[in-house]
């Protein structure tokens, strides 16, 4: 059970539960209705109440904002979890390559992202935050509950919420340094693709080489926006596609099995409590070895 604690200040005195709820709380209209129909799930002093029954000074409201059983239920999946950071609302993990987050449609995944955290946290629900390729790797954060996810999703594309990225790219860009701003949008002529179109959504990535290694880069990569593949189709469109990556550059599995993409660092500001949480997952091996042998070829 999640159940959030508030004691009434004197300035919030004479307000009705409807009011903290939104205020103090962040609480959706959604959740609001929710809650309406949920026994048990407002506490005032430890009483069943209502949203409309007004609050004093010194009162405890409780709010029951856990998840209740939901229409298609998680099947949980015993694959061990590579946990990053934890506390009682938020999950982060180190995602590894190779495995989606959803199961899709089309195809049949015996181990997903969503199926692993629902046997870890033994819940039929997930609620990721982040979501990430099935060839990217790195930092992935999950919320505990639909509220907690509601109120990470409010800070996702804010200043609050800084996502960074390692990637290696074929060729070195020039500048070594800038900022990609072109609209994306689906490539017609597939299922998957997104392009770089006129008519797109407005997107924008921050790049930085952080070190040559032969004909490749190390790349420091900032998505300002969350467009599918957003740094994949941004890295190609400057002619530097990610080394591995076959959808938009070139398959090469003598090289990597996947895009060279890793969400290296999350930091953002709690939800709950405004403190300061910094998470970040060190570079994959496979990485590290492409760019030893990008080295070697070099220097050979």
């Amino acid at each position: 059970m999640t159940m959030l604690r508030h004691r009434i200040t004197q300035a919030e005195g004479g307000a009705a539960v409807h009011d903290i709820l939104t205020t103090r709380f962040h609480i959706s209209s959604t959740l609001r209705k929710q809650l309406k129909r949920r026994m048990g799930s407002l506490l005032l002093n430890g009483q069943a109440t209502t949203v409309s029954c007004t609050v004093h000074c010194g009162d405890l409201l409780e709010v029951d904002v856990s998840d209740h059983a939901p229409v298609h239920p998680i099947a949980p999946v015993d694959f061990p979890l590579d946990v990053l950071w934890e506390d009682e609302y938020l999950l982060a993990v180190n995602k590894p390559a190779g495995i989606v987050v959803h199961g899709a449609a089309l195809t049949e995944e015996t181990v997903t992202m969503a199926g692993a955290v629902a046997h870890y946290l033994q819940s039929p629900c997930f609620h990721a935050v982040n979501r990430l390729d099935r060839g990217t790797t790195g930092v992935m954060l999950i919320a505990k509950s639909g509220y907690f996810h509601e109120r990470c999703m409010e800070l996702l594309h804010t200043d609050s919420f800084y996502r960074e990225y390692r990637a290696v790219c074929e060729g070195i860009p020039s500048p070594v340094a800038g900022t990609i701003t072109l609209p994306i949008g689906r490539d017609e002529t597939s299922l998957l693709r997104r392009c770089v179109r006129d008519d797109g959504a407005a997107a924008i990535t921050k790049y930085e080489v952080l070190e040559a290694y032969g004909s490749r880069a190390l790349l420091r990569l900032l998505p300002r926006t969350g467009r599918t593949h957003q740094l994949r189709v941004h890295m190609a469109a400057i002619g530097h596609p990610l080394t591995g990556d076959w959808l938009y550059g070139e398959e090469n599995h003598l090289l990597i099995a996947r895009p060279t993409l890793h969400s290296y660092r999350l930091h953002f500001n709690h939800p709950l409590t405004a403190e300061a949480v910094d998470i970040t997952a060190p570079i994959p091996r496979d990485i590290l070895h492409l760019l030893e042998e990008s080295l070697c070829v070099f220097d050979g």
